[in-house]
């Protein structure tokens, strides 16, 4: 597919266009601590993917009433710590780029509805249109929240770009159909070394 024929621009939050990477692994050390799961362990698996879906994987033994109290605990520990979250390097002159295109843009996160309200309040930056994992059934490396929000902005798939920072959202993307950017080294359609190199490429078609 040509870049040209992008009509929309969806986003992951943490990592893509909030920088909370910091505050993310300070929430799951200290939460891995109390629960007694070795903090590497965790952080080796949180990136990406809905976090009650990440407790499961690392205390697979809690009950189910257990389990929904350590969810809540996590999430206490992340909205508690907004110490450093700020917008990632471009991503405010990204967003100004594609509203002076005309592109719309939505972000899809796999973080509930209240932690992504706070980061992205913290960071500055208001989404016309959030997809939080408390509004799909299925999250990454599922389709369902890029498609959901592709259908919100009223645009195919296929003429969507996801941008993202990990390969779990990555896959997500690339089986709703869309173009993939990725951050942060991961492999995609478009490699990015930061959300600058976006802003060019716009521009650049922009122009011609």
């Amino acid at each position: 597919m040509n870049v040209r024929d992008i009509r929309a621009v969806l986003f992951d939050m943490d990592g893509t266009l909030v920088d909370s990477d910091d505050a993310v692994d300070r929430a799951w050390t200290r939460w891995a601590v109390e629960y007694g799961v070795p903090p590497a362990d965790a952080l080796a698996i949180a990136y990406g993917s809905p976090s009650e879906t990440t407790i499961a994987r690392l205390r697979p033994d809690l009950s189910a009433e257990e389990w929904s109290a350590a969810a809540a605990r996590l999430l206490d520990l992340e909205c508690d710590d907004l110490t450093d979250v700020v917008p990632a390097p471009g991503a405010i002159e990204l967003i100004g780029t594609l509203e002076r295109l005309g592109l719309p843009w939505a972000v899809f996160t796999s973080a509930s509805n209240r932690l992504a309200k706070v980061r992205l309040g913290a960071a500055g930056i208001s989404p016309s249109i959030l997809v939080t994992v408390d509004d799909v059934t299925h999250g990454k490396p599922d389709p369902e929240g890029y498609l959901c929000a592709a259908e919100l902005l009223g645009v195919p798939p296929r003429h969507c770009l996801v941008v993202e920072d990990t390969e779990v959202g990555l896959s997500a993307g690339r089986a709703a159909g869309a173009v993939t950017a990725g951050l942060k080294g991961t492999r995609a359609d478009i490699e990015l070394p930061d959300l600058h190199r976006l802003v060019t490429l716009f521009t650049d078609l922009s122009a011609r």
